[in-house]
């Protein structure tokens, strides 16, 4: 198992949808194993494979609920329906979230309350996940990454003013910027 780079806003792989996985296979399975190691040396509580440089439609999670009960997978070509987001402003201090492409950085965004997910597990098995709450905003941002979108690309305004500012001031933007957990001074 290996910790991998996770690259950072302005990398191309971040910013075009990904493809489907044609084939569980050990290759897969190694990956998957790396990017859990990578999710839980970041720290995160989802990674999706364009985080990693691989432009494949899955993603791992991880998070523990207010009733201690985890929540650890990998959602392999999933499908993600939402519920309604309630129109109005985000509440800073429940609605705010991190991306580890955008490392350090918190904003608030809101999204669905509710989401169900269907995707495959590493056994070929598909599965469903109804979520609420963070779990389903987890799902969200992490079948965002599948699709090129960051959640900085889903913010206000102001926020993305910051955004752009933070980008230019770190040298983010372009191919190729990376940190690794465990090593660089960086956190999302």
């Amino acid at each position: 198992m290996a910790v991998l780079p996770i690259r950072i806003t302005g990398d191309p792989v971040l910013h075009a949808p990904a493809d489907p996985v044609e084939q569980i296979d050990d290759e897969l399975r190694t990956l998957v194993r790396d990017m859990f190691e990578t999710m839980d040396a970041a720290p995160g509580v989802g990674l999706a494979g364009p985080q990693v440089g691989v432009p494949l439609r899955l993603f791992t999670f991880g998070w523990v609920d207010d009733d201690d009960l985890e929540w650890r997978g990998v959602a392999i070509n999933p499908e993600l329906w939402l519920s309604p987001t309630i129109p109005g402003d985000p509440d800073e201090a429940t609605e705010s979230e991190g991306c580890l492409s955008f490392p350090g950085e918190r904003f608030p965004l809101r999204r669905a309350e509710r989401a169900l997910l269907r995707a495959t597990d590493l056994d070929g098995e598909q599965f469903e996940i109804e979520a609420e709450g963070w779990l389903a905003r987890i799902f969200q941002h992490e079948y965002d990454h599948l699709d090129g979108v960051l959640y900085v690309d889903r913010l206000g305004e102001g926020d993305r003013k910051t955004v752009a500012k933070v980008t230019r001031k770190a040298g983010w933007g372009v191919p190729g910027v990376s940190w690794m957990p465990g090593v660089d001074d960086l956190e999302g």
